[in-house]
């Protein structure tokens, strides 16, 4: 039985559960093709539960609309094949100053109610033996924002593969998101947002953090 009153909870608090993103160990069996073709199914039906007439032209296409856009559009980044190929190349020029990539635009949605959530990232690493092309790491965090999230998990995801991709613990991720699930339901206050901040390495340092908030500040 459903206990109703820890999904409402769990919902209505925006609590992460595991730092990976949760999938069946047969996520990748079915084809994309074969994923919009179930989908479309069932979205059918919860839209003729719902009373609307899909006899009508501006709604038949609706279902498959839909299960095109889950697939392909908002949750391509459950699909590991889509992660961006992230070239590295080595620090020549002994670059060891903090590197900023502020207001890269976040387009995800809640994994609790599937509500978009929008907002922006503000990523800072510093160089040691690589560096990495600066529109990678947007083509990253628009990978990881691509699929059922809380925005928790979402900034530790970021953090952890740039450290992972740089090999180097020096790394801060903040995202700053506004979340529909609480300004169109809920709640429903239109104004608040989220704000989200994890680091590694040299950013433990206080001083070295309070850089990287002028710089986000300057940039503002």
């Amino acid at each position: 039985m459903l206990d109703i009153e820890k999904i409402e909870a769990l919902g209505d608090q925006h609590i992460a559960t595991s730092l990976e993103t949760p999938m069946r160990k047969d996520a990748f069996l079915l084809s994309e093709e074969e994923k919009i073709e179930r989908i479309q199914k069932y979205f059918q039906k919860i839209m003729e539960t719902l009373g609307l007439d899909l006899n009508d032209d501006s709604l038949s296409g609706t279902p498959y609309r839909f299960a095109k856009m889950y697939v392909k559009e908002l949750f391509y980044g459950l699909s590991p094949e889509n992660r961006p190929k992230i070239s590295t190349f080595e620090n020549k020029y002994g670059y060891q100053k903090m590197l900023v990539e502020q207001d890269i635009t976040i387009d995800s949605s809640c994994e609790h109610h599937f509500l978009p959530i929008i907002g922006h990232a503000h990523v800072g690493y510093i160089p040691k033996d690589k560096v990495v092309g600066l529109s990678k790491i947007n083509r990253l965090v628009d990978y990881y924002a691509h699929r059922p999230q809380v925005q928790e998990r979402l900034c530790l995801q970021i953090l952890n593969d740039l450290q992972e991709t740089l090999e180097t613990p020096d790394v801060i991720v903040i995202v700053n998101a506004k979340h529909l699930c609480v300004s169109s339901r809920g709640i429903k206050d239109k104004e608040s947002f989220t704000t989200t901040l994890e680091y590694g390495g040299k950013f433990n340092d206080e001083q070295l953090r309070n850089e990287f908030y002028g710089l986000l500040k300057n940039g503002h």
